[in-house]
């Protein structure tokens, strides 16, 4: 079914209307008062570096006011760019300030963990570690890091607030001194996420699975935490700065961006964009941006319809697919100047899965873009294609993967899918999976381990069946398999099969021998037997035991205590 929209003759003031007209209809979603967290400074710093460069920074924080900070000598000195006055005018200003030189060896092994108003810093001492706050400041914590060092003791693209890197020389020296003087006092921000760990499929029965949260995060806020039995995601909301990437390479929903709600911006889109077909816009392009970019640059074409993200990265390929299954002509995802490398890298990496996606199903993968700050005459370009159609798919509920499997459905529909299965990036949340049947004892581990209904056992007869729209290519099954029976296919199936639940696996159900009751596969018992034929609780004739159902070897057990008690002690 083939439903692309005829290119009209594009008439910008009548798509400047269409524009308004959707944006009256329907408004950005937004929270008016999510939920917060807060920091509170009394503006206690550390500055680490060069001794005649920390008492530098001491002098100027000191000047603007800025409680006495902590000196720690990291590094010697690289240069003879100061002079004897100018060393003996730092000495005279700083000499009532706690300075500390560290080894080469405790400098490379300082850490600093925390963030604004609550920072750790620890170096090596003896058989244990040394405060350097309690030591030093006699205080609990610092509340600023400067770090001067030639290498950031924190190398992250977004590093925790409270913590500035930079060197003496930098050209805006003054102008981040002046920006880390003014932390002092009670500041917060929104919390971004919430975490639905029911739906996560990081970790199950020991086994870790989706990493894909973990590997985009360019603060560092996302962890992974291990409890006695499990392990855990979680996202420190202090560190937290936002960008949106966990939450769009998360594949099942488990990560939720707040402002606003992946599914509260998916119905927005659909909304603009039936208002926009409806009002007379022709050749719509939804262009994903941040606000605070669109606050500062001129004013688009009338055919763009501007998504203003509070970052980028709080869209990903889902949302720029339903905006094309919707009624966009095309998609183009903005980037700017700021963005942290990691950041650019899941762009790229998203952009790359919606490209093989549509080509997948039979459409132009141009049909999305990135621009790169700056581009003025890509944003505002006509596009080269109609829209696939002016009907947008059915969206219901909130649960992510299905929705997206909604509009993947929409676009197959609207294309040409070839039945092949397509590679994909590496880490794509599409595929299969292989059961090798001689191995699978059809022990259900996997389907107890698997976070989404893609497997699933029979309801009256031992079986092991997948959908494969429902896989995230976690590998939890895999992990789980007593027997490593199941192996990973990963790429995308451009066929309706696979929205379809196929059994992958099936045997007949072994008989109790007392009561007849279908209690287990005849694999399985197979194998038990093998693995305890030299048990000693099943010697002799109570190996028959394993070919009982469990109540029946529980009789079977007190029946023989009756004739013999004292066989069991035997044991």
């Amino acid at each position: 079914m083939n439903q692309h929209i005829e290119l009209m003759p594009v008439d910008d003031d009548r798509n400047r209307h269409a524009r308004e007209a959707a944006r009256r209809r329907v408004s950005w979603p937004v929270n008016l008062s999510p939920a917060r967290v807060s920091y509170q400074s009394d503006g206690h710093a550390l500055i680490l570096g060069n001794e005649r460069d920390v008492r530098r920074a001491a002098r100027a924080l000191l000047a603007r006011g800025l409680a006495p900070p902590t000196l720690v000598v990291t590094e010697p000195l690289q240069d003879d760019a100061g002079s004897d006055t100018e060393h003996e005018a730092l000495l005279a200003a700083t000499a009532d300030l706690a300075c500390q030189t560290l080894s080469r060896a405790q400098a490379r092994a300082l850490t600093i963990d925390g963030y604004l108003g609550q920072f750790g810093v620890s170096v090596p001492d003896g058989d244990g570690s040394l405060d350097l706050a309690r030591a030093l400041a006699e205080r609990a914590h610092f509340d600023l890091i400067l770090d001067l060092g030639a290498t950031p003791t924190l190398a992250l693209e977004l590093p925790p607030p409270g913590y500035v890197a930079l060197h003496w020389q930098d050209a805006d020296r003054d102008e981040r001194l002046e920006a880390l003087a003014g932390l002092v006092g009670e500041f917060d921000k929104p919390r971004y996420f919430q975490i639905d760990n029911d739906l996560c499929a990081h970790a199950s029965s020991g086994n870790t699975g989706c990493t894909r949260c973990l590997d985009v995060c360019p603060a560092d806020a996302v962890a992974s935490h291990q409890g006695r039995i499990e392990a855990w995601i979680e996202i420190d909301p202090f560190r937290c700065h936002g960008v949106g990437s966990c939450s769009s390479a998360c594949p099942t929903g488990a990560i939720q961006f707040r402002l606003p709600e992946t599914a509260r911006q998916q119905d927005t889109l659909l909304g603009w964009l039936a208002a926009y077909h409806a009002a007379g816009g022709t050749a719509p392009v939804v262009r994903f941006a941040e606000a605070s970019d669109l606050a500062t640059e001129g004013e688009a074409a009338g055919h763009v319809l501007d998504v203003p993200l509070e970052e980028l990265g709080a869209a990903g390929h889902d949302q720029w697919l339903t905006a094309l299954a919707a009624g966009a002509a095309e998609v183009r995802i903005q980037c700017h100047a700021r963005m942290p490398e990691r950041l650019s890298a899941f762009i790229d990496d998203q952009l790359a899965q919606a490209r093989a996606l549509l080509a997948a199903l039979g459409h132009a993968p141009t049909r999305i873009a990135r621009l790169e700050a700056g581009d003025t005459f890509g944003r505002d370009a006509l596009p080269v294609e109609p829209p696939l159609t002016q009907t947008p798919p059915v969206l219901d509920g909130h649960d992510k993967r299905r929705r997206l499997n909604a509009v993947l459905e929409h676009l197959a529909g609207l294309g040409t899918p070839d039945g092949q299965r397509h590679r994909l990036p590496a880490g794509a949340a599409y595929g299969d999976i292989a059961v090798d049947a001689d191995a699978c004892t059809l022990c259900m581990a996997c389907v107890s381990n698997c976070p989404t209904p893609a497997l699933a056992a029979g309801d009256t007869s031992p079986q092991l069946s997948f959908r494969e729209a429902d896989c995230v290519q976690c590998g939890l099954c895999a992990e789980a398999c007593p027997e490593q029976a199941i192996t990973l296919r990963p790429g995308f199936l451009a066929d309706a099969v696979r929205s379809e639940r196929q059994v992958r696996h099936e045997e007949a159900a072994f008989p109790c021998i007392r009561c007849g009751k279908p209690f287990a596969t005849v694999s399985t018992v197979e194998t038990i037997k093998a693995k305890l034929a030299d048990h000693p609780y099943f010697a002799g004739d109570a190996l028959a035991r394993l070919e009982m159902c469990e109540d029946c070897r529980v009789k079977d057990v007190w029946q023989d205590m009756a004739r013999n008690p004292e066989s069991q002690l035997k044991v």
